[in-house]
Order: structure tokens, then C-alpha cells, then sequence
């Protein structure tokens, strides 16, 4: 039996293909159309989520059963001693505080490390990888999830959204701010930062918001992350609901930005997108967590 092993959850981006070839698990995130109930990239494309999305369908998300938790708990027990679980941040999702309380408990106490860093999407992902390069190095479980939790506060995401209806349908916007925005052709631009998504900044057109996003990571990057900039110690971060052609637009529109930094790149998954709706683009970037 190998000694630690590491489950997500799809709001990570991670497919279930991607999660194979990294030898992890991934919990399918759940999420209801017109009260039915989908399981993401298990019963569900993402050709189909936006079809059903753009027709105008209800859709809500929803946080995982316990018993689905403990089921994938259970079959990762079954290969590794112990279990570092990454789930979306706690700041967007009570699943994460669910799955704190339940790894307190027997028979996970001790077995299941719930890490909290505030994380969604593709910093999420980002955060998968460190947490496989720290049991490569030879951490323990403990260890990681401390070493994770204190690299917290050291990413941040812009998001910009091209429709502002599922802004709308979600509540975070009302609907007469909807219709002027859209009248007006603004397109916000939203932050995320240690657990929280916020309204960055209001742009004319979707080229403007391209742009203020490039610009607010260049500013990060030479003043809050400036450290681990010098010391190469810094990713880049790009996430995506929008076409395949768009989001490689996208993605060398940030390489010409920021020539010889790697860039780690997603689709926005489903239970983001109900949010943020087809077309969004976003930029990021995640610090190398620091080593005891």
C-alpha cells in the first residue's frame, strides 16, 4: 500500500482523464438542471452544460452527498495509508467545511487531510500538483496540508465575463443592472483571492476587460508577488469557458504578456461556469508554497 495519496473535487478542472494520468481521484461535483440532477464530466459534456445553460434551463449548484465524500474517502483508503483531499475553497462551497467535520471523526481521523487554502479552478489544480510534488519530496500528510494552508493567501484570479445573465440568474447582479450593463456592453471583471470572488473592475467591451485583466497580474506580479517572482517561484494561471480558438487566443495573448513563464491552463468547470455562463476568460498565479 502506498503511504499518501490526493483527491479534488471537479471544481478543479481536473477531468477525469487528467486524474487518472496524475494517479489521483476526483469527486464529481453535482449540480441540478430544471431539478435533475448531473454529475460533472460523468453524465454530462460540457458541449451538453452549455447547450442546456444558453436555452435558458434552471440550474443550480449543489454541494456532494456525504455518502459520495466518504465513498471516494473509502476507495482511496483502499490504495494509499492516508488521504490529502483538496476541495473547493470554503469560501465559495460549505463542502469544505463538511469534509473537515467528517475527517475528525473515526475511521478518518488521522487517515484524511482536508486542506483549506481557498482555492477553485485551475489555482485548485495548481495546488494538486504541489501537494504531488511534496509527497514526491517526502512530506508527510500533516506537513503538506500545513504547508499548503500557509501558502493561502499567496494566489489570486481575474475572471472576465462576457454575459451578464448568469450573473443575473445567480443573484449577483439585479436585473436592471443586467439590462443597462448590457445595453452599455460593460463587462466585469471579477477577483478571487484567499476564498472570496468579488467585482474588480467594470470595462467597455470584452477587449478592455482582456486588458485590464493582463494588467492588474502585472501589477501583482511586480508588488504583492514580486518575491517569488525573482525567484522563479511563481506559475501562471488560465482558466476558460469560452471556445477552444478563444481560449488559445487567450492563453498567447498572456505568453506575449509575460514572455518564459509557464502557464497552466483549464476550462472553467461546470459549477463555476453556472455562474459566469459561456465566453468568460481568466488569468492567475499561484506561488510555490514554501518549504519547512
Amino acid at each position: 500500500m502506498k503511504k499518501i495519496g490526493v483527491i479534488t473535487d471537479s471544481h478543479s478542472g481536473i477531468t477525469q482523464k487528467q486524474a487518472k494520468e496524475l494517479d489521483i481521484m476526483v469527486l464529481p461535483m453535482p449540480f441540478y438542471f430544471d431539478e435533475e440532477c448531473y454529475y460533472e464530466d460523468v453524465n454530462l459534456s460540457r458541449e451538453e452544460f452549455f447547450q442546456r445553460l444558453d436555452s435558458g434551463s434552471k440550474v443550480a449548484t449543489s454541494q456532494p452527498s456525504p455518502a459520495d465524500v466518504m465513498k471516494l474517502w473509502e476507495e482511496g483508503l483502499e490504495k494509499y495509508e492516508q488521504i490529502i483531499y483538496l476541495p473547493i475553497s470554503s469560501g465559495l462551497s460549505g463542502s469544505c467545511e463538511a469534509a473537515l467535520a467528517m475527517a475528525q471523526e473515526p475511521p478518518y481521523e488521522g487517515r484524511i487531510f482536508v486542506v483549506d487554502n481557498g482555492r477553485v479552478s485551475t489555482a485548485l489544480h495548481r495546488s494538486v500538483l504541489d501537494a504531488l510534488e511534496l509527497i514526491e519530496e517526502g512530506y508527510t500528510a500533516p506537513q503538506i496540508k500545513e504547508i499548503l494552508e500557509e501558502s493561502r493567501d499567496k494566489m489570486v484570479i481575474y475572471v472576465g465575463v462576457e454575459t451578464l445573465e448568469h450573473l443575473k440568474r445567480g443573484g449577483r447582479i439585479s436585473p436592471a443592472t443586467a439590462a443597462l450593463g448590457t445595453v452599455l456592453n460593460i463587462k466585469p471583471v471579477l477577483k478571487f483571492d484567499v476564498g472570496t470572488l468579488d467585482t474588480f473592475k467594470k470595462c467597455h467591451g470584452f477587449s478592455k476587460a482582456r486588458k485590464a485583466m493582463i494588467e492588474a497580474m502585472q501589477h501583482d506580479l511586480n508588488t504583492t508577488f514580486r518575491e517569488w517572482k525573482e525567484k522563479g517561484e511563481v506559475y501562471l494561471l488560465a482558466a476558460s469557458s469560452s471556445s477552444k480558438e478563444a481560449t488559445e487566443e487567450w492563453v498567447q495573448e498572456i505568453r506575449e504578456a509575460f514572455p518564459g513563464m509557464e502557464i497552466l491552463c483549464d476550462d472553467l468547470s461546470m459549477g463555476v461556469s453556472c455562474h459566469i455562463g459561456q465566453g468568460g476568460l481568466g488569468i492567475g498565479c499561484s506561488c510555490r508554497p514554501k518549504r519547512k
